[in-house]
């Protein structure tokens, strides 16, 4: 099997300007090239794709992504380390929800105090966006 990019890109779901930043970034290894210089990307590429594109879906960092490639490159030892890494990770995940359910009540705050029909010098939401909101 050999996918040029375009083709790489159509069967992952990836823009082709993403896969070239995953190659640069490491995380996808460099294919190899034809006589045109085309890039030739193989069955292993797109698993590979496939996925870092699962755990970009669940919020990973490319550094977590990193990892977790490493230990599928060289698996040995068992999962905990994994477990550890994804421990970490829902924990940010928690912590980002807390923070985007304060934001969501600050802004239902600064709606609240809007009818919607006052000239828009009047407007609370403005007034209230010109303060802090800490």
């Amino acid at each position: 099997m050999n996918l040029k990019i375009g083709e790489l890109s159509q069967l992952s779901g990836c823009p082709v300007v993403t896969i070239r930043f995953y190659e640069k970034e490491a995380l996808l290894l460099a294919p190899n090239r034809s006589e045109a210089n085309y890039r030739l990307y193989n069955k292993d590429h797109l698993e590979r794709l496939l996925f870092i594109l699962n755990c970009r879906t669940l919020n990973m960092s490319l550094d977590e992504i990193k990892i977790l490639l490493a230990y599928k490159d060289k698996p040995c030892g068992n999962c905990n380390s994994i477990n550890i890494l994804v421990d970490k990770h829902i924990h940010q995940l928690e912590q980002n929800i807390q923070k985007q359910i304060q934001l969501k009540q600050q802004l239902s705050d600064l709606r609240s105090k809007c009818s919607g029909f006052l000239e828009i010098n009047y407007c609370k939401v403005l007034e209230g966006l010109s303060v802090s909101l800490k």
